[in-house]
């Protein structure tokens, strides 16, 4: 199915209703095909059975409220902040606490082992001791701190 081929509504229950050639699909939850390297493109709309009843290519290519519904359902099921900041580790052994400041707020989390900073493309994702996903979107981008720590654990 083609990206223009559905229309999506919310129903009372705050269900996600896609209709498209005619059929209602209640219940559908999207899906990021590549969550880190593009979150924006390849979003499959699935069923509740699993089946894929629609395919957006660019999310950008919807019209607003359709993307926003498409939004507010992935945030509420995807919890990975990016780290903006790290703003110091108690050691450089594991287990260790790191505090960074993320897109959600400054936070600490316990990183076991350094097997649990692992590279995904040009970004870092940091495991923390509750199964919990950090985002390092540009680890080059951090500053001086943020890259000499990062440094020690990779």
């Amino acid at each position: 199915m083609q990206t223009t081929e559905f229309e999506l509504t919310k129903n009372g229950f705050g269900k996600l209703i896609l209709t498209a050639n005619g059929e209602i699909h209640e219940g559908v939850t999207p899906i990021r095909a590549f969550p880190i390297q593009t979150p924006m493109d390849n979003i499959s709309m699935v069923c509740n059975d699993g089946r894929e009843v629609a395919w957006i290519n660019r999310l950008a290519d919807l019209a607003k409220p359709v993307s926003d519904l498409i939004m507010e359902e992935l945030s509420g099921r995807e919890f990975v902040p990016e780290i903006e900041r790290i703003v110091g580790v108690s050691s450089f052994s594991t287990p260790c606490t790191w505090t960074v400041n993320t897109d959600r707020g400054e936070t600490s989390f316990v990183l076991r082992v350094e097997e649990d900073i692992r590279r995904i493309g040009d970004s870092l994702l940091i495991t923390d001791n509750h199964g919990i996903n950090f985002l390092i979107r540009h680890p080059a981008g951090l500053d001086k701190q943020g890259r000499k720590i990062l440094d020690r654990f990779l």
